[in-house]
């Protein structure tokens, strides 16, 4: 997806992590999200995800000299009967510090918009019934809650 073109490229702080240290530079706020995960293991399981179609969008600022990684999200392209061609966010999360700060609905508008770009026919996620200030977001965002996620575990 590195060579498509949105409407929103002008926003220089939204950036695809295409490189392991792009990937490693996203940790903080991965973990945030995603705290079962082991930080050795982060950029072979991206990039086996990415065999799948994952990517990562995200957000740094600048803080000093630095940048930081405030938010992410992680998204793949996906067909299925139900919906046709649509864009599926595996992940969206921000730092609790930079929360408010409308950097998530940045992200979703850019995925929302690539999906438009890409010939998509929408965008779908799964959010943790207890995420209310999540919901709040995506709510806000015209997204509409149709069904109920069901998991069975081996």
């Amino acid at each position: 997806m590195k060579n498509i073109t949105t409407k929103l490229d002008h926003v220089p702080a939204i950036r695809f992590a295409q490189t392991e240290k792009e990937i490693e530079d996203c940790w903080e706020v991965i973990k945030e999200l995603r705290p079962h995960l082991q930080k050795e293991n982060l950029v072979a399981q991206v990039k086996e995800m990415e065999q799948e179609g994952y990517r990562i969008v995200y957000v740094a600022i600048k803080e000093g000299e630095e940048e930081k990684v405030v938010s992410f999200a992680g998204f793949r392209p996906l067909q299925m009967l139900f919906s046709g061609k649509m864009i599926y966010i595996d992940d969206l999360g921000t730092l609790p510090a930079y929360r408010g700060h409308g950097y998530a609905g940045q992200l979703l508008d850019y995925i929302h918009q690539l999906a438009k770009d890409t010939g998509k026919t929408g965008v779908h996620l799964d959010s943790g019934h207890h995420r209310h200030d999540a919901h709040r977001l995506y709510l806000n965002k015209k997204f509409v809650i149709t069904a109920h996620h069901f998991t069975l575990k081996f």
